[in-house]
This record gives structure tokens, sequence and C-alpha cells, in this order.
């Protein structure tokens, strides 16, 4: 296998060559071996691709910015290799490749599958929270508690040497790319474009996943108009390892029966899809928008806002990404008519026109805001702004270093009062979960 491009995957092939192409995808934290028992049967019929991870499985550690950037990066692979047309299934955040493929890309696919996947995989906090432990105490932990995410207990007593195989495949992944894919499912939500996906579609889940189980699956086949539903007992969240012979079967009789054929021109002709279809201009489905600002306060908009539509909803983007959803829902709970200027003024100057600036990043924005809290003595901002800040990147160490630079120029009572704020904040963010 060669030196893989930035902006391709590592891959492999198995299967006969002129038979039609059927790619799988990897969950986050897993490599193509968790296919290694759908092999056999599959290449019967079709010439099977799968693809690792950024990161992932020895794959080079390039990381990937989003799920959409994963999609480019497939096709792009594919282009060299003269696949243009394929059917595709893809277990968690392989599942979400698949559906931006269908919503981008639907000349592509003959046919999906999505397994263990849903249209917006928990809160973008909590993806943001586990990069923010991965980056201050590693892998291991993640590593640890993956069998319990991905099998169910008895599988897991029963199957010990799978069990650690799954550790193990997480320990070897690269941190930086297991972050960017956290930020990737943080920021994926397609539950309003899923009316718009036009291929015959599975949706397959463990009935034990607690990660996204049968409700998600759910609200899949509820969104998607050619899409069925295929639940599978006794099976947790990674349920191809779990249940192979049954996703085999599911797979196959989906893949032989919902393979759509290429579209016809009027004269009856196959019209081929170009060698390279360029992205679209705009995306075929809308990126996640902020609340809209009826819901942000009762009262009327103010003539700011409406003066200011970009730099307000610029603003509330980034201020949600750095502070993290939660934190900002309460503070626009607490919203009122007396309030709502304040708020409008906070999200569109402070987020919208100086965080949002190009001149510095946001590690830089996070360093400079604490120092100037310190100097402040404004420690309940401290707070949110240290946890803001391990989301931006920074570790305790640096943290601690900005502190210490602030003490030398702020005082050493405040400094005092802000390491005290800070490590009770660093412990609680970065704490691995029991």
């Amino acid at each position: 296998m060669s030196e893989t491009p930035p902006n391709t995957l590592q891959y492999r092939f198995d299967g006969p060559e002129e038979a039609p192409v059927l790619i799988l995808g990897p969950s986050l934290g897993t490599t193509w071996h968790m296919w290694d028992r759908q092999i056999p049967e599959l290449t019967k019929q079709w010439r099977v691709f799968r693809f690792d991870l950024p990161g992932h499985g020895g794959a080079p550690a390039h990381p990937a910015a989003s799920v959409t950037d994963l999609a480019t990066r497939l096709l792009a692979t594919l282009e060299g290799l003269g696949v243009h047309r394929f059917g595709y299934a893809g277990c968690a955040l392989g599942g979400a490749v698949g559906i931006e493929l269908a919503l981008r890309h639907p000349e592509r696919l003959a046919s999906l599958a999505v397994i263990a996947a849903s249209p917006r995989f928990g809160t973008a906090d909590e993806f943001r929270q586990r990069g923010v432990i991965v980056r201050t105490n590693g892998l291991d932990p993640i590593a640890r508690s993956a069998p319990e995410r991905w099998f169910t207990g008895g599988f897991a007593a029963a199957q010990p040497a799978i069990t650690e195989w799954a550790v193990q495949m997480v320990r070897t992944t690269d941190p930086g790319c297991y972050i960017a894919a956290c930020e990737a499912l943080a920021s994926f939500d397609v539950r309003a474009g899923l009316g718009s996906v036009g291929v015959p579609t599975l949706v397959l889940v463990g009935s034990e996943d607690q990660v996204t189980g049968p409700a998600e699956a759910r609200t899949l086949v509820a969104g998607i108009p050619d899409a069925r539903l295929a639940v599978v007992p006794g099976a947790s969240h990674l349920v191809p390892v779990e249940q192979p012979a049954a996703v085999t079967d599911l797979l196959v009789r989906h893949f032989s029966t919902a393979w759509q054929p290429l579209p016809e021109s009027a004269t009856g002709h196959v019209v081929l899809p170009a060698a390279a279809p360029r992205p679209p201009q705009a995306p075929a489905v809308a990126p996640p928008q902020p609340a809209p600002v009826a819901e942000i306060a009762p009262a009327a908009v103010s003539a700011q806002a409406q003066g200011a539509p970009d730099a307000f909803h610029a603003g509330m983007k980034v201020r949600r990404e750095v502070l993290g959803d939660a934190h900002v829902d309460r503070i626009l709970e607490q919203t009122d008519a007396f309030s709502e200027d304040f708020q409008e003024l906070v999200t569109r100057y402070a987020w919208g026109e100086v965080w949002d600036r190009p001149g510095l990043d946001r590690r830089t924005r996070s360093c400079v805001t604490l120092t100037a809290l310190v100097a402040g003595g404004h420690l309940d901002e401290l707070a949110v702004h240290t946890r803001a800040a391990l989301r931006n990147g920074l570790t305790p160490d640096e943290i601690k270093e900005v502190l210490l630079q602030a003490a030398v120029y702020c005082g050493v009572p405040a400094a005092s009062g802000a390491f005290r704020v800070a490590q009770q904040v660093i412990r609680e963010e970065t704490t691995p979960p029991e």
C-alpha cells in the first residue's frame, strides 16, 4: 500500500474486480477490520471497498474537520480508482458519511445502509467534552470504556479477545484525529434534510444500543422517504461485530434487492455520472442554523439585530461552539425584555465581530480572555472561559502557564482566586467518566 495523500483515505479492496463496488465505512475509534466477518459472504457478489478514518488503523494522521470533509476525501479516493457508482454501508460515523453522500452526491449512490447512526449524534457539548478528555488524558480512558459502549455485557464477558481487540483499536488511534472526528460529529446535523435522501435505505440498529439506539433509527426511517428499519436483537452499538451473521444477511438482502439502476435519458440510454462531479456551490442541505431570534427572546427584535443579521448569527454560532450549547441555552432561557438587548449586543459584538475575526485563533483568544478576567477579578466568567479554553484546545498545563504569567502582571491575590476556580473547573472537565 502506497503513501496516502492528505486529501484521500487509506483503503483496501476484496472480491472480484468485475463485480459492482460496495463500500463499508467504519465507526469512530475502529478500523476496517470491524467488517472482517462480513467479507467472505459479501465478496461473493460485490467488490468490497473498505477504508480507515484518518489516524485510525495506521492511516496517516491528517485530521478531517467535518463529515463533509470525510465524504469529500472518500470521493477523491474513489475518483483516483475509477469508481463512479457504488453501494454504501456505514456504521455510526461511517453511517453519517453515507447520509452525507446521499444528500450531496446522490448520483453516485446505488443503495445505502446506515448502521447505529443518527441524523444528529447526541449533543455538540458531549463530543466536545470527549475531545477535552482525550486532549488532557490521552485515549486510554476512552479505550477502556469502549467495550461497554460498543457491546452488550454478556458479549463482552464471553468474548474477552474481541473486547481487548476493541480496546487496542482505540488506543492505537491518533489522538488529534480522534478529537477532530469528535468535532465532526459535534457539528453533524442533517435532521432538516432527511427528506432529500432519494436512494433505497436500510436503517439497521442493535436492540440494546445505548449510544444511537432504536429511537434514533426510527427518526431516520421517518425522515427518509424510501427507508426500512431492521432491529437486531441482542446487539449493542458495534452490531456488525457482535451479531455478524445477522448483519451480513440483512446487507446481502438489501443490496441484492434495492440496487437503484442508473437514471436513463429520454432516449433510454444510460446516463453516466461525470468522472469528477464538482461539489455543489451551495450544500444540498443547509447547515445547522442558530435558533431564530424569536425563540431567543419573547420581545421584538432590536433594530441593531435587524441591521446586522450576519454578525448576530455568526456570533451565535461561535458563542455556542466556544461556550457550549448547554451554557448558552441557560443564558437565553433567563433572557427577558429587560435583558434581551444586552444579550443581543454580547452575541453580535463580542462573538460575531471580535471572536469571529480571523486575526487570532481561538486558542490565543482564550489566553487573552483568561488574562483579562484575572485582571478584572471576574471569577464567575473565569470559570466559564476556563471551560471554553479547554474546548478551544488549551491543555491544563497551558492554562496554568497563563495564570502564572497573569500573577506577575495582575497580582498574586487575583491569580490565587483564579487558580482556585480554574483548578475546580479543570478537575470537573477532564476527569474521565467512571
